[in-house]
C-alpha cells in the first residue's frame, strides 16, 4: 500500500485507541475504517464506519486493543494522521491531525488536500 516499512500509516494517542476499543467490545465489531468521500464545504470529508468483516484491502493499524482499518482509496490522503478523542464541556468526538490537510472549512468537519493528491479521484 502506501506506507513505509516499519512505520504505522495512522497512530492513535491513548485517548483515541481508549475510545475505539471501547466501541469495538460494545458492539463487538472488528474494528473502525477510516476513508474519505467528496463533500463539504472545503471539498473532501472524514468517514468512520464499524467494521464487521476485514478486507484483504484494508491498510490494519492496532493498538492499545483498538484497530483501525484504512479504506484502499484513503490511505494515500490519510499516511501520517494522528487520530485523537477530544471531549470537552460542549461536545467530545475523534479528531484528525492530519499533515496532508492543505485547508479545512469552520466547521471542522470538511477538509482540502493537496492538489497532487486528488489528481485522479
Amino acid at each position: 500500500m502506501f506506507g513505509i516499512p516499519g512505520k504505522q500509516a495512522v497512530t492513535m494517542t491513548p485517548a483515541a485507541a481508549k475510545q475505539i476499543s471501547r466501541l469495538m467490545q460494545k458492539g463487538g465489531h472488528q474494528g473502525l475504517r477510516i476513508g474519505v468521500k467528496k463533500g463539504g464545504c472545503a471539498g473532501m470529508e472524514y468517514t468512520m464506519d464499524y467494521v464487521s468483516d476485514v478486507s484483504a484491502m484494508d491498510e490494519v493499524v492496532e493498538q492499545d486493543g483498538a484497530r483501525i482499518l484504512i479504506a484502499p482509496m484513503a490511505q494515500m490522503f490519510l499516511f501520517g494522521t494522528e487520530i485523537d478523542y477530544e471531549t470537552s464541556l460542549l461536545e467530545s468526538g475523534f479528531k484528525f491531525r492530519n499533515p496532508n490537510v492543505v485547508d479545512a472549512c469552520g466547521c471542522g468537519e470538511s477538509i482540502k488536500f493537496d492538489e497532487k493528491l486528488t489528481q485522479g479521484q
